[in-house]
């Protein structure tokens, strides 16, 4: 655990919400805004009557509250770190197969939604047996910052090592330092709304709860750039929610940072189309984990699939935070 003296958003904390709501806000926040963002995935913004509210439909017609690759990948890895005790690459590789192969911690039953980049890492793992992914040199795709939240979650309590093992969460599918250093940022931003810094704060340049980290260890210059504030000077088209990893984080930033609400936000994110799931499910992490459980609408949370299940995963990851290694 870092010495207290070394963590800087003590000024800037508030300390009025329970740790409790927090947890359940991220998990269950990321899962509804996969589920809410479902229904337009694929469809370019202007081709669709804009979300106003939990529906079903879209590419895998799904019933309302369904949600797709984001949140079982995503569940898949809290269900590892949980039963694990600790942070094991390949089994978390083992359980993303798992739901590949046989639809586990599926909405539906079955695998679908899942992206290129992971199919072609899991189809490797069953072959050659691995805990890290090759070097994957193409497009960075979002397939690792959208089912982030469990690690912050989990190792909370230590920063430095909630950041780095929310990039090494990436390697398993994703090894590309574009989206490994995504999730960093995003496992520094999720772990300083857990610990209930200030919005101000967490929008703040290259935000990270310790001193200096940056500069001893710096981001790459495209996540960087989005670390900066890129998603304070721009607007739609500039902002886009496709799957280039740089671009869904700086959509859900955006949609973080042009709101004041839960609800307001994930509408905002999701209705920017193309990988609307996953943009939803990225700022849903971030921003349930900032306003809490108790800021999602009801009559989404009442629809969602699984939410007990998710709850207690939740609960689960508060509860093993001090004890996981």
């Amino acid at each position: 655990m870092q010495d207290a003296d070394s963590i800087i958003q003590i000024l800037n904390i508030d300390d009025s919400m329970k740790m409790e709501t927090r947890y359940l806000g991220s998990l269950l926040g990321l899962a509804t805004g996969d589920a809410l963002g479902a229904p337009v995935e694929s469809k370019p913004p202007g081709n669709f009557d804009p979300i106003l509210d939990m529906t079903g439909g879209g590419s895998f017609n799904l019933n309302p509250g369904e949600w797709t690759d984001d949140t079982s990948q995503a569940l898949c890895l809290a269900e590892s770190l949980i039963e694990k005790m600790g942070f094991d690459q390949e089994d978390q590789l083992e359980r993303y197969l798992k739901w590949y192969r046989e639809g586990y911690l599926s909405s539906t039953g079955k695998c679908f939604g899942i992206g290129p980049t992971t199919s072609r890492s899991l189809e490797l793992f069953e072959k050659e047996r691995f805990s890290v992914a090759p070097v994957h040199d193409g497009m960075p795709t979002n397939g690792s910052l959208m089912r982030l939240a469990p690690v912050p979650l989990a190792f909370a309590e230590d920063p430095q090592k909630a950041i780095e093992l929310s990039g090494k969460s990436s390697k398993t599918t994703h090894n590309s330092r574009i989206a490994i250093d995504a999730c960093r940022y995003m496992g520094a931003l999720i772990t300083g709304a857990l610990l209930g810094v200030r919005k101000e704060a967490l929008l703040s340049s290259c935000y990270y709860p310790l001193r200096e980290y940056w500069q001893k260890n710096p981001l790459c210059n495209e996540i960087r750039v989005i670390a900066s504030g890129s998603f304070k000077i721009k607007e739609p088209p500039q902002i886009k929610g496709t799957m280039y990893v740089v671009n869904s984080l700086e959509a859900a930033m955006w949609a973080f940072y042009r709101s004041r609400s839960f609800e307001q936000g994930c509408l905002m994110a999701v209705n920017l189309g193309e990988d609307a799931d996953t943009t939803g499910a990225i700022f849903g992490q971030l921003a349930g984990a900032y306003y809490g459980a108790g800021s999602i609408p009801e009559r989404w949370l009442s629809r969602l699939v699984k939410r007990e299940l998710i709850e207690y995963y939740a609960k689960q990851l508060l509860k093993i935070r001090d004890e996981v290694y």
